[in-house]
């Protein structure tokens, strides 16, 4: 029989089981009579034997025959009936013990008593029947007590078995409802049925209704965490295809030698990598071992050619400084046409040398460039010096201050002192443009 057939922990009107504590309901105290006393003690107390051997018990409506003794002393005759009599005491206090500590089965106390009354009008024995029947009457109130307090007791347990098992569904159907924490889920619902059957006392109809509850919720669970792993897994699929076309992509790079946008082509696909999510462990684990291999062969290889270059670059360096030490020793003030050639061919063999590691470009650059520009710098200043159009404004000036000084000498030869001092004032004006044109010339 399976579990959807019956309800764990259902036992109708059973006992509340481990799930509720002992229930203790208030009721009246019980004034307990006087105990009982020991008959064998003392039995001609409570009874006689005659002559004939008939054995009586003194009663409140006076002496009763219990039996006859015809088998030795009449004092054993009536200490064999008072020992009954012990016995039968015996038996009551210790239903009354046990009722009083709680240990006791109150229906059997019950029953037990109830046999003990029935039979004790017409008991064969011989003691305080008087006093054993209050006795037993209280053992009787006890009992009844007792069952009352187990039958309250049994409600309050069986009420909370069920709201127990009420919280266990509501949590079983939030679980199913809304938890996507497959494994804690899962196991957290185990863990409610495990406690499910320690849980004893509801009744049989509310049981199979929560039992129905519970188990949708857990059908339900297990379809939806069915459903997420389905998709999982398709999922895991398209990942180990995408990884797959990744792979072969790294693993036909390993070749190339178009080391910058290869190299950024693997940090592209390590990106498209992450992107394309997990494949099954097994086949994600094999897929990378590749992946990081074609990566790894890429870019030793390319350490190993970089290692090259570098070396052949810290050659150009040395072959770049060499020139260097040439070039400084060029003077452009001794023969600057000399010069300019020294310095154009020393260009021409510095490109022909090549490239040099990236930390000595601006060094070596900046060198060169100085030197380039103090030969520059001196072919400048001789061409400022040979400008034909600065020598044409000098010849120009100095022609027109000769042209004004001599119209100023033919007026004062004339007599015309008035146009002697106008030309004179022009003549001035042209000096004075004359001297700064000379100036610029004699400074380029």
């Amino acid at each position: 029989m399976t579990e959807h057939e019956t309800t764990p922990g259902t036992t109708g009107d059973s006992g509340a089981g481990a799930v509720v504590e002992e229930t203790r309901v208030e009721t009246t105290p019980v004034v307990a009579p006087p105990a009982v006393p020991v008959a064998s003690d003392h039995p001609d107390r409570w009874g006689r034997v005659d002559a004939d051997g008939t054995v009586y018990v003194k009663t409140a409506e006076g002496e009763r025959v219990v039996g006859s003794w015809q088998a030795g002393e009449p004092a054993e005759g009536l200490a064999h009936f008072a020992r009954r009599f012990d016995d039968i005491r015996t038996e009551v206090e210790l239903l009354v013990t046990r009722l009083s500590s709680g240990a006791g089965d109150p229906k059997h106390a019950l029953t037990s008593a109830k046999h003990v009354q029935e039979t004790l009008a017409d008991a064969a024995v011989v003691g305080d029947l008087a006093a054993l029947a209050a006795r037993v009457e209280y053992v009787l109130v006890l009992a009844e007590k007792g069952l009352e307090a187990a039958k309250a007791a049994k409600d309050e347990a069986r009420a909370a078995a069920g709201a127990r098992k009420q919280e266990l569904v509501e949590e079983a159907e939030a679980l199913a409802n809304e938890s996507t924490q497959w494994k804690a889920a899962g196991d957290r619902l185990r863990a409610i049925l495990d406690e499910w059957k320690t849980i004893r006392g509801v009744d049989r109809k509310t049981d199979e209704q929560l039992w129905r509850r519970f188990s949708k919720a857990r059908d339900a669970f297990n379809r939806r965490r069915g459903s997420h792993f389905a998709d999982l897994d398709r999922q895991r699929g398209v990942a180990k295809n995408r990884k797959q076309e990744l792979v072969e992509e790294a693993e036909k790079l390993i070749e190339s030698d178009d080391w910058g946008p290869t190299a950024g082509r693997y940090k592209e696909l390590m990106v498209e990598w992450k992107a394309a999510g997990r494949a099954p462990k097994e086949a994600d684990d094999a897929l990378w071992q590749r992946f990081r291999a074609a990566q790894d062969a890429f870019f030793a290889k390319r350490s190993e050619a970089f290692s090259e270059r570098d070396a052949e670059f810290a050659a150009n360096a040395k072959l770049k400084e060499e020139l260097l030490a040439e070039a400084e020793r060029i003077d452009p003030s001794v023969d600057l046409e000399a010069a300019r050639q020294q310095l154009y061919k020393i260009q021409e063999r510095w490109d022909a040398i090549g490239k040099v590691p990236r930390e000595r470009v601006r060094e070596l650059e900046g060198k060169l460039r100085t030197i380039e520009e103090r030969v520059r710098g001196a072919v400048d200043a001789q061409w400022r010096r040979s400008d034909p159009e600065a020598e044409a404004r000098v010849a120009q000036f100095r022609e027109r201050v000769e042209q004004f000084e001599a119209q100023a000498a033919k007026a004062r030869s004339a007599g015309d002192k008035r146009r002697a001092e106008q030309a004179e004032a022009q003549a001035q004006q042209w000096r004075e443009w004359l001297a700064a044109a000379e100036q610029a010339v004699a400074s380029r």
